[in-house]
């Protein structure tokens, strides 16, 4: 897996996701540090309108900004983001109001909302073969997951040495990593060929993804995957705190095991991707998590529950939750011409997050209301719903050939010379709109 970073191009972008995921992570637990400071026994309510404000920014910004930067160069848009995210990050420390933490939390998520798709977008830009592109996404999955768990020691860490506001300063240098690393390398900037309406630039991503079979399979894995782990990310301070009386310690201990599980499906993926299918293994994945809910739900209606079975439980929904989201590049990368992926992936993050603004809080009112029994049940079964969603979605026949036209491209377009309306071998999953069965030829 490690052999792709000899590609100087994907080892400064991997370094630009290292350094920044680490500033962000300083600036989670910096934030919740703020928003005690600032609103004391209120700083959860803070908090709560913090993060709901970061999902309000990453579902309308992500489509709007891949739309107004489809025409610039995306490495100056990169550092300009990345600049930005620095500048507000440096504010953070000096602000005295609740409100100027709103309002910095919207402008620093609103740049990582542009940001973010249009970095994913680049890497299969940069990893032509797709064995590199799945490594690539096994590794920034192992980044992920390791951040979760090193930011928070790092940070315990500082605060014996420093204030709890100067980890933004952290968070910021950080973000200047980051910019400087794109600063070193050269990035393809593929455009589209001819200038489109704003409208059109801004739904183009989110029609052709509704549009496209396993992108649409992908939605409904998203809303799987949003369901099963949102009881994990949500409830398990409540869980191992109110419910088994346990400590901090084991909390963190709980979400290791979520990431542990996590961790080890992504080393494990790119060699099982090279032999079975993505769909069959995405599917499984959504299946064994939500399973593994279903599970601890029904004995947890029977027995209270306990910090072994739980942590099993995570582990494996941990598994799961990394078999869905890792091959979920390689879906996209496939399904749009290079220049069309920031708005692909744009939609991804869009819709990906709507799901969990959904998740987030229904997650949090079943466990308050219901107790944790009757919310995992309900949270499986949504997820189990999204499951056979899914499957119907996203054919197991997805690469059969099929009669399509192709109305967004020019008449001049090289798949285009002789006829409009065709029929050859090619995977209809790619941007294509089918002609109806009975019209075809």
């Amino acid at each position: 897996m490690l052999s792709i970073l000899r590609n100087r191009t994907y080892r400064h972008l991997f370094l630009a996701q290292i350094v920044a995921l680490t500033g962000t992570g300083l600036a989670t637990v910096a934030l919740g540090l703020l928003a005690f400071d600032l609103a004391g026994d209120r700083a959860g309510v803070v908090l709560g309108t913090a993060l709901t404000i970061k999902m309000i920014a990453y579902v309308t910004v992500a489509p709007i900004a891949a739309a107004w930067t489809e025409q610039l160069d995306r490495r100056k848009v990169l550092i300009a983001l990345d600049m930005l995210r620095m500048a507000v990050a440096v504010c953070l420390p000096f602000v005295s109001e609740v409100w100027q933490v709103y309002v910095l939390i919207f402008v620093l998520q609103s740049a990582s909302a542009g940001f973010t798709p249009a970095f994913q977008a680049s890497i299969p830009d940069v990893l032509t073969e797709e064995k590199d592109y799945t490594q690539a996404l096994s590794l920034s999955r192992l980044a992920y997951e390791l951040e979760s768990l090193f930011s928070p020691m790092l940070a315990a860490a500082l605060l014996v040495l420093v204030s709890s506001s100067t980890l933004f300063w952290g968070t910021a240098a950080g973000f200047a990593g980051s910019a400087l690393l794109l600063l070193s390398i050269t990035l393809p900037s593929p455009a589209p060929r001819t200038p489109r309406p704003i409208w059109e630039r801004t739904s183009r991503g989110i029609r052709n993804f509704l549009r496209t079979p396993r992108l649409r399979g992908l939605l409904a894995l998203n809303w799987v995957v949003s369901a099963m782990a949102a009881m994990v990310l949500v409830n398990t301070v409540v869980l191992v705190r109110a419910g088994m009386e346990q400590g901090e310690s084991a909390v963190a201990l709980a979400l290791a095991c979520f990431g542990g599980g996590a961790m080890l499906s992504a080393m494990l993926l790119p060699r099982l991707l090279q032999h079975i299918p993505d769909r069959r293994v995405m599917l499984a994945g959504g299946a064994l998590g939500s399973a593994a809910l279903m599970v601890l739900a029904l004995t947890t209606l029977a027995q209270p529950l306990g910090f072994v079975r739980l942590a099993i439980a995570w582990f494996v929904i941990g598994l799961g939750y990394s078999a869905v989201l890792t091959p979920s590049g390689r879906l996209l990368a496939r399904s749009a011409h290079a220049a069309d992926r920031p708005a692909i992936f744009a939609a991804q993050f869009t819709l990906s997050h709507a799901c969990w603004l959904v998740f987030y809080p229904l997650s949090a009112w079943l466990m308050a209301v219901w107790g944790a029994g009757v919310a995992m049940l309900v949270l499986a079964l949504l997820a189990s719903a999204g499951l056979v969603a899914a499957r119907h979605l996203w054919p197991a026949d997805s690469g059969a050939p099929v009669a399509h036209s192709h109305p967004d491209l020019p008449p001049d377009h090289p798949h285009l010379q002789g006829s409009h309306t065709h029929a050859h071998p090619i995977i209809i999953d790619d941007l294509h709109t089918e002609i109806p069965r009975k019209q075809r030829v």
